[in-house]
């Protein structure tokens, strides 16, 4: 237990470094000129807490990072949207990467399901990138605003199911063996899933990875 603490406190401190080095330079790189009178480290430390409250939201929620990263500080932070992107895509791998492991662990996720749509999401988020490099900043920022919006009004009219009712898996997931068996840790029930609609979903995920590549939102919240 002192090991895993001396290790959170060296990751944090680290992290608090890498801030306080990196948020001036991007700051500096920004199109617009800070000129509220505040210290050097009065946003990094800003940035810093609400980062660390976003990477809490964002794994309960499943959202991933990016969604609640990019939005919030290129609206309220002075960086630029180029750089908010790139880090936003960051946020949301660093995300992904810290809480894998343990959902893998207790087999509420796939590789057989994640290798397929991460490697069409991320090919097409290249594609993505380059097109939102070559538009406008504010035409992004709108369409990044509209995007979000739609995302709110995706979850707020999507059907809720605890165990969604799949009768039978598709014949590309079947040959692809995408299918297993996981504890539901609330009541302790075996639950045997499967996956059907695969072709549509790895179509959507062509849209997604675009999206990804031009906003930094990360996939998350299109599950």
């Amino acid at each position: 237990m002192v090991k895993n603490t001396k290790l959170w406190l060296i990751l944090l401190a680290c992290l608090f470094i890498t801030t306080l080095t990196v948020s001036p330079a991007l700051a500096d790189a920004s199109a617009e000129t800070v000129t509220d009178g505040h210290v050097w480290w009065f946003w990094p430390l800003v940035l810093l807490i609400i980062t660390f409250i976003m990477g809490i939201l964002a794994v309960l929620g499943g959202v991933g990072g990016g969604v609640l990263f990019v939005p919030i500080i290129s609206g309220f932070f002075p960086f630029h949207l180029d750089f908010v992107r790139g880090t936003g895509l960051l946020v949301a791998l660093c995300g992904a990467l810290a809480a894998g492991p343990g959902l893998l662990k207790m087999n509420l996720a796939s590789l057989r399901l994640a290798i397929p749509v991460a490697l069409i999401a991320s090919t097409c988020a290249i594609i993505g990138a380059m097109i939102g490099l070559a538009l406008p900043t504010n035409i992004v920022q709108i369409a990044l605003g509209g995007t979000i919006l739609g995302i709110c009004v995706l979850m707020l009219t999507a059907k809720k199911s605890v165990v969604p009712d799949v009768p039978q898996a598709d014949k590309l997931s079947s040959m692809l063996q995408i299918y297993g068996v996981y504890q539901e840790a609330s009541t302790g029930e075996i639950i045997d899933w499967k996956v059907h609609r695969t072709p549509l979903g790895l179509c959507l995920f062509v849209l997604i990875g675009l999206m990804a590549g031009m906003f930094g939102l990360g996939a998350g919240w299109a599950n």
